[in-house]
């Protein structure tokens, strides 16, 4: 059959057959290299692990932390609704930010017009300036950048009721880490006379943006202390002849039944999950409840705050 024969012609076109071996001549090329040296002792093993590329997090990895904000950084409200509310609200502010070109609607007016008559600075920046400084944020072309919050010294708090001639009320707070309920509580404590709030310097609610909206504008007229540690400051102030009332669900006393009522108080609210810390727990005078039906378990912190302020302010004015 035609192809079928050898090929004619040079030697590539024919088949090999099994090659020969070495004969024993090239045993040397078999021999290995020898065990892989140490890591030190790699030049390139150091350049390549620098080089190597990050790959993906695997199950059981570690999240990456976020960066700690730092508290001297002004905070940013972003959209035009919460930057009107916030001027309207009369929040303190530095600067507001319009994006270029945005469309001119009756809150970018009215934002613009109460940041002129406050004499707030207006700037005109990129979108992309905005994404940045709202952190990716929805901000529709428009911010308002808030200075840091001047905290004040727990001592302050006292002082002032003493300055006003009236038995101090100071609200204090354990674990409470949402700036919201910050907000709300900051608002029923300026209805209801207190003197001011305190807040652990560490693990705990501060005056951000988001507690600022909550306030509704209170946060300007009641001062917030810090404190390095919430249990010797608390010692402090019964050392300065206020009493400590703690709130919780477990007590026997109802808040409406306290026999304290009319002396210099402070009252601390606990996180609505893990309520009071033992530490602040035993430096309490009194510890006290809410009465509430068992299928609600427990009350917001700010619902609890409220309540309690009530409370305190019928007893003393009857």
């Amino acid at each position: 059959m035609a192809g079928a024969g050898k090929s004619s012609g040079g030697s590539g076109g024919r088949r090999k057959g099994p090659t020969r071996g070495t004969g024993g001549k090239g045993r040397g090329s078999l021999t290995g290299k020898g065990a892989t040296p140490p890591a030190h002792m790699r030049h390139w093993y150091k350049d390549r692990q620098q080089a190597a590329p990050r790959t993906a997090a695997r199950p059981g990895d570690q999240p990456a932390r976020r960066p700690r904000r730092d508290e001297n950084t002004p905070e940013v409200i972003g959209g035009r609704n919460p930057v009107v509310e916030a001027l309207r609200a009369e929040i303190p502010a530095n600067v507001l930010y319009v994006a270029h070109r945005v469309d001119n609607d009756d809150r970018v007016r009215d934002a613009i017009k109460m940041a002129a008559d406050r004499g707030i600075a207006l700037l005109e920046v990129s979108r992309d300036k905005l994404d940045r400084l709202t952190e990716g944020g929805v901000h529709q072309g428009l911010a308002l950048q808030l200075p840091p919050y001047e905290y004040a010294h727990p001592d302050d708090l006292v002082d002032r009721a003493e300055d006003a001639a009236e038995t101090p009320l100071i609200i204090a707070l354990d674990g409470v880490t949402d700036p919201r309920n910050l907000g709300a509580i900051a608002r029923s404590a300026t209805a209801f006379g207190a003197h001011g709030i305190l807040v652990p310097a560490r693990r705990s609610a501060g005056v951000t943006a988001g507690a600022w909206k909550t306030s509704a504008g209170t946060l300007a007229h009641l001062p917030v202390a810090k404190a390095p540690n919430l249990t010797t400051t608390l010692r402090d102030y019964r050392s300065r002849g206020l009493f400590v009332i703690g709130l919780d669900g477990t007590a026997d006393t109802n808040i409406a039944d306290i026999d304290l009522a009319t002396d210099p108080l402070v009252v601390v609210i606990g996180s609505e999950g893990k309520g009071l810390s033992r530490l602040v727990r035993e430096t309490c005078d009194t510890i006290a409840r809410i009465p509430i039906r068992a299928a609600a378990e427990s009350l917001n912190a700010s619902v609890a705050a409220a309540i309690s302020l009530y409370e305190i302010t019928r007893l003393r004015h009857p």
